[in-house]
């Protein structure tokens, strides 16, 4: 278990205990990722926490931890510190989003672990030799590894991108961290495959470094927005239960439900140490409903009566401006109709004085005699009266 493991370029041959600085230091940042996300779950309400958050930024802390005894001791034991933590995160992870975000229940959730297993196992059975890939048999000598021991974390990035966009179908929250999660790992792995082809290129302070510092930075990135993304839970994102179905032998007992007027707890006494909580929440009576419901009953019959009052009163007014100019003809027609009857009383009242009044010399009455007075008063006519004597010239 202490034999040294030369797998990275920065140690190349070296035993030495810190003959790999860059990589060993690189290992904060899955710290500091850890620690942040930490920060904001203890900012959540309590209902929002779950076991589960606490239990896999633990993991974060221990990759980080068990990443850099790798990088300094460089032993198979260190190795498993390196790798056990990282597998139990994968599993835990998947088992997370399958059941808390896709709302898979726990019996599928567990098949869908089980068969990811598999499907990690046999990938990090492949080799790699000269010009093959895949199970060497007997006769092949010089097969290592595939991509400097990557592909046995290609499942696992093509796990986020398949949780992404099905989270991405139902608009879930949590979705674009994933999908940036998958590919920001997916570069990452990439550069952890490259870490011995480009070891010369990538040089730092006259040594060179190669490529697996910038696996620990993007995967500490990676696991940061996977920590966020879990943190994107929904109340509602919980599994749906199974249904239970019910035979005609299981007996189905119906209670029922009671309404009390009032509170059902007992009046505070001054030696309770317990006071009552502030908000209490109030109990719902029929009385209650029907006094509710005829109070809304009573504001809508209000609010229907000002709305007709209103409407009446506009369509008043706008009657009004329609029959102005016709009351106004209407006045004047009358005020003339109104002269016209007083002149023609006038005139009749006239004609009726006339008629009334008898002159001297004229009959009352056509072919009515006279009477004596009337007679005496009648004047001469101008054969009976004297003639007078004409003026001398």
């Amino acid at each position: 278990m202490s034999e040294h493991v030369f797998r990275y370029c920065e140690r190349a041959t070296s035993e030495a205990l810190f003959a790999e600085p860059l990589n060993a230091a690189t290992n904060v940042a899955f710290l500091l990722a850890a620690l942040v996300a930490l920060l904001l779950l203890l900012r959540r309400p309590k209902d929002a926490q779950s076991a589960d958050h606490f239990l896999l930024i633990a993991l974060v802390f221990l990759i980080g931890l068990g990443s850099a005894a790798f990088h300094v001791f460089a032993d198979r034991l260190s190795g498993l510190a390196d790798v056990v933590p990282i597998g139990i995160f994968m599993l835990v992870y998947l088992g997370f989003a399958v059941n808390r975000f896709l709302r898979v229940p726990p019996g599928w959730t567990v098949l869908t672990i089980i068969g990811f297993t598999a499907i990690v196992f046999i990938t990090m059975q492949f080799r790699c030799w000269n010009g093959g890939v895949g199970f060497p048999g007997a006769g092949v000598t010089n097969a290592n590894v595939c991509l400097n021991g990557s592909l046995g974390y290609v499942p696992a990035m093509l796990a986020l991108f398949m949780v992404g966009v099905l989270l991405r179908e139902r608009r879930h929250s949590a979705a674009l961290y994933l999908l940036w999660a998958g590919a920001i790992f997916a570069v990452s792995i990439a550069l952890r495959s490259l870490d011995f082809v480009l070891c010369d290129a990538v040089v730092i302070a006259g040594r060179k470094v190669g490529t697996h510092f910038a696996w620990h930075l993007l995967n500490a990135l990676t696991l940061f927005l996977l920590l966020l993304a879990s943190l994107k839970v929904r109340r509602d994102d919980a599994p749906e239960p199974e249904p239970v179905i019910l035979t005609a032998a299981d007996p189905v007992v119906i209670e029922p439900v009671v309404v009390e007027e009032g509170p059902t707890r007992a009046e505070p006494s001054r030696d309770d140490p317990q006071p009552w909580p502030v908000a209490v929440q109030p109990v719902v009576t029929k009385d209650k409903v029907a006094e509710d419901r005829a109070r809304a009953a009573k504001a809508a019959k209000k609010e229907a009566m000002a709305k007709a009052v209103s409407e009446g009163e506009m369509a008043f007014q706008r009657r009004q401006r329609e029959l102005g100019p016709l009351s106004e003809r209407l006045a004047a027609a009358s005020a003339a109709t109104s002269a016209e009857d007083s002149l023609r009383a006038e005139d009749e009242a006239d004609a009726n004085l006339a008629d009334e009044t008898v002159f001297p010399g004229e009959d009352a009455t056509p072919g009515q005699p006279l009477t004596e007075g009337e007679a005496g008063d009648e004047e001469p006519s101008e054969e009976e009266q004297p003639s007078k004597p004409e003026p001398k010239r």
